[in-house]
């Protein structure tokens, strides 16, 4: 469905310059875009391979493990239908430790495994279960500590300050994994009344 509406925007987008006979300043914006999407694409790309090299400093150092593990009981809370020893409960906490350091490049491919294992513990069933949907949830809302690719997306536009985010990120994902958590928490509660577990 995306991919209609992309197909939608751009065919429009292109009747309507060559209507207006500007045709050639969408090329130029197509170049210019370009161009700027590979000098954005580099930049991010040494940062994250940075804090993705810290990340495997602090998981070879038991810093992650550490971190887990006095995650583990909030983690288990959210997901009480998943066992504690289960490999999703090892995948979501990855990918929780990824979004907490602003790595969501690295976090995608532990939320997918964790979803994988979820599906799995389901019996391989497609409806979403409950810990499906609170991953979703806390995955896309993330609290996150350093935003590592705003930092880098500042830092290539040559921001005098770019780490002066720091805190108002941390404001803003709290209210929003807050915000997340309690919608998944009260449609989970409206479901189960009106099925009357």
């Amino acid at each position: 469905m995306v991919n209609l509406i992309w197909v939608i925007l751009f065919v429009a987008g292109i009747i309507f310059a060559a209507i207006n006979g500007t045709m050639d300043q969408v090329n130029k914006a197509v170049f210019d875009g370009a161009k700027e999407a590979v000098a954005i694409c580099i930049g991010l790309m040494s940062v994250l391979v940075f804090w993705l090299g810290l990340m495997k400093v602090a998981e070879e150092g038991g810093i992650l493990k550490g971190l887990s593990s006095l995650m583990g009981p909030l983690v288990r809370r959210l997901f009480p239908e998943v066992p504690k020893d289960h490999p999703a409960m090892g995948y979501i906490l990855s990918n929780m430790s990824a979004n907490l350091f602003g790595l969501g490049n690295a976090a995608t491919p532990m939320g997918i495994k964790a979803m994988e294992e979820l599906k799995r513990l389901n019996g391989g069933k497609d409806e979403a279960t409950r810990s499906m949907i609170t991953l979703l949830a806390i995955n896309t809302a993330s609290i996150t500590l350093i935003p590592t690719t705003v930092i880098s997306i500042r830092l290539n536009y040559g921001s005098v300050s770019p780490t002066e985010i720091v805190g108002t990120t941390i404001l803003a994902t709290a209210c929003s994994t807050a915000g997340a958590l309690l919608i998944d928490r009260y449609f989970h509660y409206r479901r189960t009344r009106k099925r009357g577990v």
